[in-house]
């Protein structure tokens, strides 16, 4: 498994299951919110950065990632839970508001958690990822040949079976040989985390769910980031999230810049979190 960052952390148990979670500095607290198929490592360049400007920063691997538990059964990972490990997490920390961020299906969960619990939050950063319901509205043809993996991870083992492969081949040519991936690889080769994994798509996004229970708008004012060579994702479905948005919009295109834009960009995104969380 990889090695935490060098940041004060701790395991918290909340909503029956452990998370691990790292928490450091002071002032006005950001939590920061990671996809597939990543750990709280993902922002390493972040949490140093928003650590200099006065900033208190919590990044937990969610579960069946990472560090924290990795629950049994499609059921344990539907956004219901994800969102209650949020909620006792944060009252874990006795935090009641917070600024949130959140990338890929992180985004997914930072959307539908200040929706569902809006009182919690106090500005909202998404990437990669538009709101639920402009994501399906934009579910084109074009991006449908996009995210076309997340059909396939719907079946279960042979998705499992592919994935690790010939040394991983599919998931390394997935993500484009990206450098993280040898990594990444590593924390999925772990007893029972590629299905955990895999069963965030499982619980959330099976295709007999389109017609689901609309997600509300949030009210937060919210920063959307896209990404101009993100292989996954078209920016229509980021910068349509504006019709889901009641507090103040902003969106903001990067170019150059993958799906891994905290990776890929780190000093853009770092510029465009601290303009929008702590703003002039």
């Amino acid at each position: 498994m990889s090695e935490p960052l060098p940041f004060n952390s701790r395991i918290h148990y909340v909503n029956g299951i452990d998370l691990f979670t790292l928490d450091h500095g002071s002032g006005e607290p950001v939590l920061l919110l990671h996809g597939f198929p990543d750990s709280h490592r993902l922002w390493r360049h972040q949490v140093p950065f928003l650590l200099e400007r006065g900033f208190r920063v919590i990044a937990p691997d969610l579960r069946g990632f990472g560090a924290s538990s990795r629950p049994e059964g499609v059921g344990a990972y539907s956004l219901h839970h994800i969102v209650s490990d949020l909620v006792s997490l944060l009252q874990d920390m006795s935090l009641s508001r917070v600024h949130l961020v959140g990338h890929d299906f992180g985004a997914v969960l930072a959307w539908s958690f200040a929706a569902m619990v809006p009182r919690a939050v106090d500005r909202l950063a998404v990437m990669s990822v538009g709101h639920p319901m402009s994501f399906r509205r934009n579910h084109s043809v074009a991006q449908r040949e996009k995210s076309w993996y997340m059909l396939f991870f719907q079946f279960e083992e042979v998705a499992e079976m592919a994935l690790q492969a010939e040394d991983w081949q599919l998931l390394r040519e997935l993500v484009r040989h990206h450098p993280e991936c040898d990594r990444w690889i590593a924390d999925l080769s772990r007893p029972g985390a590629l299905t955990a994994a895999l069963n965030w798509y499982r619980a959330n996004m099976k295709p007999k769910l389109q017609g689901r229970q609309p997600v509300p708008a949030v009210s937060a004012d919210t920063l959307g980031i896209w990404s101009d060579e993100d292989p996954f994702l078209l920016e229509s479905q980021m910068r349509d999230s504006a019709h889901f948005v009641r507090g103040q919009w902003r969106f903001e295109a990067l170019r150059g810049a993958g799906h891994w834009m905290q990776l890929d960009a780190p000093d853009q995104v770092n510029h465009l979190l601290s303009s929008f969380l702590k703003p002039d």
